[in-house]
């Protein structure tokens, strides 16, 4: 990994750029010696967003399926809870299984 100054980038941009996006070549940019910034290949970035993509829609379905398993609790203790509930929540579980698979946000 490259780390590189304000400065250095002003001078050298393309060269950077061309480091990054071609050569796989990840730079840290320092300002006053402070790491503040990166700059990575656009396949780093598509990695990147791909697995923050993965990591949001398991923490959304784990939220749901615990929403789902507290229904079925409640019900099985025998507190009042309307069918509505239960169909909005399964309603709402598949169309965004659905989106997920085919890759709508």
């Amino acid at each position: 990994m490259l780390e590189i100054s304000v400065s250095e980038l002003k001078r050298d941009l393309s060269g950077i750029i061309n480091r990054a996006a071609y050569g796989k070549q990840r730079v840290i940019i320092l300002s006053r010696g402070k790491p503040k910034a990166a700059m990575i290949s656009i396949e780093d970035l598509r990695l990147l967003e791909s697995l923050n993509r993965e990591r949001y829609a398991s923490e959304r379905w784990r939220a749901w399926l615990a929403r789902a398993d507290a229904l079925r609790e409640r019900t099985r203790a025998g507190q009042e809870t309307e069918p509505s509930d239960s169909v909005e929540i399964l309603r709402q579980l598949r169309e965004e299984r659905v989106d997920e698979i085919l890759g709508v946000h």
